[in-house]
């Protein structure tokens, strides 16, 4: 049984969709389920200044990735390397033990494109 906050962020997910010229992109899969997310983020002042997202998933991936927008959009980015799956899951008010797993997706996926970012930062 889903939690209403997790109903709602699968319902009105926040922040979907994609930026076109990303500072940073995170891809992650599961391949056990299926599950695709991609994370964008535009940096700004060494904070996320824009966050978004794309799934390809089940209504728990849908409403783990709009959270982690919702969770680290403002913070610096060091901020946003320390929110866990636990933060995600807490965000929503907890999620069924067999949907645990969207939640590590969803903060693997901010911690690659801050991760991609900080990449490209390095080599200009």
């Amino acid at each position: 049984m889903y939690s209403e906050k997790v109903m709602d962020h699968f319902r009105n997910p926040r922040n979907m969709g994609e930026i076109p010229d990303a500072d940073g992109v995170g891809t992650v899969g599961n391949p056990v389920c299926g599950d695709v997310m991609t994370v964008y983020i535009k940096i700004k002042d060494n904070k996320i200044d824009d966050i978004k997202f794309k799934t390809f998933g089940c209504g728990a991936a849908i409403a783990t990735s709009s959270m982690i927008t919702e969770l680290a959009k403002g913070k610096t980015l060091d901020d946003a390397l320390k929110i866990t799956r636990a933060n995600v899951a807490e965000g929503l008010g907890g999620l069924p033990p067999i949907k645990m797993h969207c939640s590590n997706l969803a903060a693997d996926a901010l911690h690659a494109a801050i991760k991609d970012y900080k990449e490209k930062k390095e080599g200009n």
